[in-house]
């Protein structure tokens, strides 16, 4: 059974919760992993392999192979995806991790208004809040528009001591809508600010990490949007990751024959002196393209007791 939300409050049922804690067979971890992977349409579409055309197929399963045989050599205690299919399709996702032998405990799933590609997360860690967003809107050209994917919120509690807040988004593609899909972007952008500011707003010193496909490089508005000024208590820290060779770049856009880093790890002030940089990078196997257009973003973090902070 996956953990539901809770209030942790000391001293008997923290008491309680730490006696749960122990029992259920989770250990204080000097470090762990967490990864944010756009694992590209894991969901039933129409597909295109060389000449052969395939309508309502689900992601073909030497892709799969090459996804979970990733993940496994990843081994990420906590993994959180884009472009997750519906429901049924994220069951399958979890059966093949199950059977991967990666022990993931608890799930989030965003049922965004975008009927195909939604956001997910595992964790070998409970999850004890979750605040994901289904209904963010704003306004474009006079009309009312929602954030197709939302954005996943959840807190994760590490050890009795230690919470991780993870943020996950999907923002909109380059592929051309009659919106205007950089304005899309935009706008989408400026609700995951304000959504972020509301986060270290109430709890300042919230170990806060934002990951996702943000769909444009570091120098586009939307990544300033996101980040937030540079003084300011609320900025988010870019991670800068890179992969074996040195190379920065996570996504190959085929249409366009162009690669690019548009998938980012950001932390805020909190959470950064927490980062291990030198166990942080870029997958980058030989055969990332095998399983998806993207690279998983990876990071290593050592959990410092928020108390002692």
């Amino acid at each position: 059974m996956p953990f539901r939300s809770v209030v942790l409050k000391k001293p008997a049922f923290f008491c309680c919760f730490v006696f749960a804690w122990i029992a259920a067979g989770f250990a204080d971890p000097a470090e762990i992993v967490v990864a944010g992977y756009n694992v590209e349409n894991y969901t039933v579409t129409d597909r295109r392999d060389g000449n052969v055309h395939e309508k309502n197929a689900p992601k073909p399963e030497k892709e799969k192979e090459a996804l979970f045989r990733i993940i496994k050599e990843i081994n990420p205690d906590i993994l959180g995806v884009c472009e997750m299919g519906p429901k049924d399709q994220f069951e399958d996702f979890k059966k093949h991790l199950e059977d991967a032998g990666l022990g993931y405990k608890d799930f989030e799933f965003v049922d965004g208004p975008d009927p195909q590609r939604h956001l997910a997360l595992v964790s070998r860690f409970p999850i004890i809040e979750r605040h994901s967003v289904v209904d963010a809107g704003y306004k474009l050209d006079g009309k009312e528009e929602k954030v197709k994917r939302g954005f996943l919120d959840v807190t994760i509690q590490v050890t009795p001591d230690y919470k991780l807040r993870l943020v996950g988004c999907h923002l909109k593609s380059k592929l051309a809508v009659p919106e205007g899909e950089a304005l899309v972007r935009r706008n989408e952008a400026h609700l995951l600010h304000q959504h972020v500011a509301r986060i270290l707003e109430q709890d300042p010193k919230t170990n806060l990490l934002v990951y996702g496909d943000f769909n444009d490089t570091k120098n586009e508005p939307p990544l300033h949007e996101i980040m937030g000024p540079r003084a300011a208590p609320d900025h988010l820290y870019d991670l800068w990751l890179k992969d074996d060779r040195g190379e920065t770049w996570t996504h190959f856009w085929k249409f366009a024959d162009i690669y690019s880093r548009i998938d980012f790890l950001l932390v805020n002030k909190a959470l950064m002196p927490e980062i291990a940089f030198e166990k942080s990078r870029i997958y980058r196997g030989s055969d990332w393209s095998a399983a998806s257009d993207h690279c998983p973003v990876v990071a290593t973090i050592r959990p410092v007791n928020r108390e002692k902070k």
